[in-house]
């Protein structure tokens, strides 16, 4: 299919993503869709008159030269809903976008996607938070999205940047602008190793209608998705409801009861809409990212030893051989077993540890 064609098809008024690809498969390319004549297009379900008076016209094709001219001029990589660059994990939600505009260097296939989400009101808590997410993600080349808005989202970028890990910011507008545009300097630097990905063509302006559309492509695009502060109402809480109902995982971090930025995630976790998640180890340990980076898991275990009381470093020393039930662990360094819940209990609220079902544990 030319590129042309498909840009046009994003164009024609009245037409949504299911509708779009309902014409694909029943005409087979783009082009076929406006080759059509008028009783091949009403036989197709779901396609009225005024959706047909719409395609007939030569507007679509008109206004798609001139964001062809664009996308070519500026360097940006159109992806169509068929090519095998889409993003898949988005492409297996049933609304998700028929075409994305993307201007960077991040694989959109990358293994390891989560989102980032939040207020735009961030506090000290949340920008910690992202802080450490940020230094714990960086050993398991993963790659980050969010939205680049105020607040939690351009804290999670920034926080990516200086530990290195590759993201990429989900825009509400077309890439001929950036809002708000004091993100300039952040986004510039996120084309150089992630990038800037957008449904929506030049000309279209930030509107707030834009934003719950954009929030289903952050929620589509991952494994999972993380919110670290949230009011109740907002984006962030429509982000993570988009993700549950797409049957993807969402986590989110407790926050004070009379917090107002972090009602939202109590929410979720009290209602079962979330995983409650302490730290980002607890997130590694969900997904089942065990395989870290062995040198930064050697230096970690260096530190641990200046820290540990001499029998958490006994077990410490104990789990780097493998993983062992309670009792195992009792007769190997002959604790008693009152002590030895104590000393677990300890090592696993730092983080050192985790607890596997039948009282099992093993370094995380």
């Amino acid at each position: 299919m030319s590129t042309l064609h498909k840009i046009a098809l994003t164009f024609i008024k009245s037409i949504g993503p299911v509708n779009a690809k309902n014409l694909l498969a029943y005409c087979g390319s783009a082009e076929a869709v406006f080759s059509a004549s008028r009783k091949q297009l009403l036989q197709i379900p779901g396609i009225g008159d005024k959706t047909v008076d719409a395609i007939l016209k030569t507007d679509a094709l008109t206004r798609a030269e001139e964001e062809l001219k664009f996308v070519e001029k500026h360097g940006i990589e159109v992806l169509f809903f068929s090519d095998e660059n889409y993003p898949k994990r988005l492409k297996n939600c049933i609304d998700s976008p028929i075409l994305l505009y993307f201007k960077g260097k991040a694989d959109l296939n990358h293994p390891r996607i989560i989102s980032i989400v939040g207020t735009r009101n961030a506090t000290d808590y949340g920008r910690n938070i992202c802080k450490q997410l940020g230094e714990v993600l960086s050993a398991y080349n993963v790659l980050v999205v969010s939205g680049l808005a105020y607040g939690i989202d351009v804290t999670a970028h920034k926080e990516c940047i200086a530990n290195e890990i590759t993201t990429v910011g989900v825009l509400g507008h077309g890439l001929d602008r950036l809002y708000p545009q004091i993100h300039k300097t952040v986004s510039q630097k996120m084309v150089l190793n992630g990038g800037l990905l957008s449904e929506f063509p030049t000309l279209t302006n930030p509107d707030r209608q834009n934003f719950p559309q954009r929030n289903r492509i952050i929620a589509g695009i991952a494994d999972a998705t993380i919110v670290v502060e949230a009011s109740i109402k907002g984006g962030a809480l429509i982000t993570a409801e988009i993700a549950n109902s797409y049957n993807k995982d969402v986590y989110a971090f407790p926050g004070r009861t009379n917090d107002v930025f972090s009602e939202g995630c109590n929410f979720l976790i009290k209602t079962n809409r979330a995983g409650l998640i302490n730290h980002a180890n607890d997130l590694i340990y969900y997904l089942g990212w065990d395989n870290e980076v062995k040198e930064k898991k050697k230096n970690a275990q260096t530190t641990l030893k200046l820290n540990l009381t001499a029998n958490e470093q006994k077990v410490v020393d104990l789990l780097q051989s493998g993983q062992f039930a309670i009792d195992e662990i009792c007769v190997h360094l002959n604790i008693q077993q009152s002590k030895l819940a104590i000393v677990l209990l300890t090592l696993e609220m730092q983080g050192i540890i985790v607890s596997l079902p039948g009282k099992v544990y093993k370094l995380l």
